[in-house]
């Protein structure tokens, strides 16, 4: 039983710290969603009133990003597969690419999510502290209210993002 506490604490120490560290971010877990708006490649606006509703993962990434390509397969398996018939979307946000090149990276990732291009890091710098990396979820809940923020790609952090994502949809 204390082995069993004792995992459960440094766990919760571990995702604690994780979660109030900055890493790079200028928000904080707690805090509503900057002011969103942008278009998916596809022309669909986006903005926080048309995310409300829904549990929302803003995947940050670029095709150059070798953690982003070792990430990916696990979004598109572990999240939207497994949530996208919910009140949920997860939308890649590609940094400062071309669209020639984005497309390109998709098909090579073989996601199916949604994306979005970041054209001038606009999006990504009204989340992030300057020249800060890419790599990151952020993860929104039905209210538009940040619930979760993730820097590179960790095995058990992945998993906290996960759970956390399911907790948020049971909401109400």
């Amino acid at each position: 039983m204390r082995k069993l506490l004792l995992i459960i604490v440094l766990s919760l120490s571990t995702f604690l710290y994780a979660q109030d560290n900055t890493r790079g971010y200028k928000v904080n877990v707690g805090e509503q969603a900057p002011n969103l708006s942008f278009s998916l490649m596809d022309g669909t606006p986006i903005s926080n009133e048309i995310l409300k509703g829904k549990v929302v993962v803003l995947q940050f990434t670029a095709s150059w990003c070798v953690v982003c390509r070792k990430e990916m397969p696990h979004l598109e398996k572990e999240v939207w597969q497994q949530f996208k018939n919910d009140d949920f979307i997860l939308i890649g946000i590609d940094l400062k690419e071309k669209p020639e090149k984005v497309k390109r990276f998709i098909a090579q990732m073989k996601v199916t999510y949604p994306f979005a291009i970041d054209t001038n890091g606009e999006l990504f710098e009204s989340f992030t502290l300057p020249n800060a990396g890419v790599t990151r979820n952020i993860v929104l809940d039905k209210k538009g209210k940040i619930i979760f923020l993730s820097r590179l790609y960790e095995v058990e952090e992945f998993k906290q993002m996960v759970n956390i994502i399911d907790l948020a949809l049971k909401k109400d």
